[in-house]
């Protein structure tokens, strides 16, 4: 199910992207950038509709991931 980013409150949606991104790993990238960086991408992938935040009720959990592998 996918949840309306912009009805949770920002700071409850900036420790999702966080927590997101923090999961991710590490990057392999010719330049390392900064966690503030990496939220502000995946803030800008929500808000142009490229990533969804989805709650799956089998794990209990919300990931971010996008819209084109979300099969819902």
């Amino acid at each position: 199910m996918i949840i309306p980013w912009q009805e949770l409150d920002p700071q409850t949606l900036d420790n999702l992207i966080e927590s997101f991104v923090l999961r991710e790993g590490t990057d392999y990238g010719e330049h390392e950038r900064t966690l503030e960086d990496k939220v502000a991408d995946v803030k800008q992938q929500l808000q142009r509709g490229e990533a969804v935040l989805v709650w799956s009720e089998l794990h209990e959990t919300v990931n971010i991931m996008p819209r084109t592998q979300f099969r819902g």
